[in-house]
């Protein structure tokens, strides 16, 4: 998995520096243009809190834990998000990307269908690991757009956009060293990993793409601040059973000859239904939390 992870970040990070690399020129060559392609690139970071339920190989965990509680056991300190967005008049192109991987203490998670024998384990570093990549690309229509005074304005964008997950569930469990490996592998199969008196469910790689739409709200007080909400939905049982998103960023800009450099800072609530044949492995979760960082825009 850390092999997965690290490649996944790469990909990412690559895609993201060609395009903002390639920006700058484009947006050279449409200076005076009142119509040219405009660019945006922000960074954030997520601190997410987590509640709702992991399945690996048939065994489900309850999570209910706090961003604090996952400092103490996550693999990565903070969720982190890229985005980039062009527009050129009312139509928009954008490109989405989270990663992280979040660790589960017993204290904060319950086993949903406990066998003889088996237990959340206390034993290990972990209860619970889940890792995350979010890949989401799509297009952007402007609705409406309303100018008031002094250079104020309030618009309203359609998105239509395709969100590729992968994603993969470690379920820790402590073993009573009374009962038989040999029966309590045949009750849960031949999928859980065991050692000593550790099992570690696996569910491998769950991938899948949904179609999202959703709407989003810009408002403009003055030419360095600005609020975006943005609210979608997805799924719909075309891979995923549901998902939706919900999204608060409130920025402030400083010019400079050529692009702009902003703060961010707002929240970001996530949530998905998804469950494989069978319901052997499942994600069945809401994530949500403060973000903050930056961008620049051309």
């Amino acid at each position: 998995m850390p092999m997965l992870n690290a490649s996944w970040r790469g990909i990412m990070a690559r895609a993201m520096a060609a395009i903002v690399i390639a920006t700058p020129a484009v947006a050279q060559d449409a200076a005076g243009d009142p119509d040219a392609w405009r660019f945006r690139f922000a960074f954030y970071g997520w601190a997410p809190s987590v509640s709702g339920s992991l399945t690996a190989r048939g065994q489900t965990v309850g999570i209910n834990e706090s961003f604090v509680q996952l400092l103490q056991k996550s693999d990565s300190l903070i969720g982190y998000m890229g985005y980039l967005e062009a527009n050129k008049g009312k139509v928009g192109l954008y490109l989405d990307t989270v990663w992280a991987k979040l660790g589960f203490d017993a204290s904060s998670t319950s086993y949903r269908n406990p066998v003889a024998g088996l237990k959340v384990s206390t034993s290990s570093n972990t209860a619970g690991t889940y890792s995350f990549a979010i890949i989401e690309a799509g297009g952007l229509y402007e609705l409406g757009h309303w100018s008031w005074s002094a250079g104020s304005f309030t618009a309203l964008d359609g998105l239509l956009a395709f969100r590729y997950w992968n994603n993969s569930v470690d379920l820790n469990f402590d073993l009573d060293g009374t009962v038989s490996f040999t029966n309590l592998s045949n009750a849960l199969g031949r999928n859980i990993e065991f050692s000593r008196s550790l099992g570690i469910a696996h569910s491998g790689n769950l991938d899948w793409v949904d179609p999202v739409v959703g709407l989003r709200l810009r408002h403009r007080f003055t030419p360095a601040q600005e609020i975006m909400v943005r609210g979608d939905v997805g799924g719909f049982g075309f891979q995923s059973n549901f998902q939706w998103q919900a999204v608060g960023v409130y920025s402030y800009a400083w010019q400079f000859t050529g692009y702009q450099l902003a703060a961010l800072a707002g929240y970001r609530a996530l949530g998905v239904d998804y469950s494989n044949t069978g319901n052997s492995n499942s994600v069945n979760l809401v994530l949500h939390g403060p973000i903050i960082g930056f961008s620049v825009k051309f």
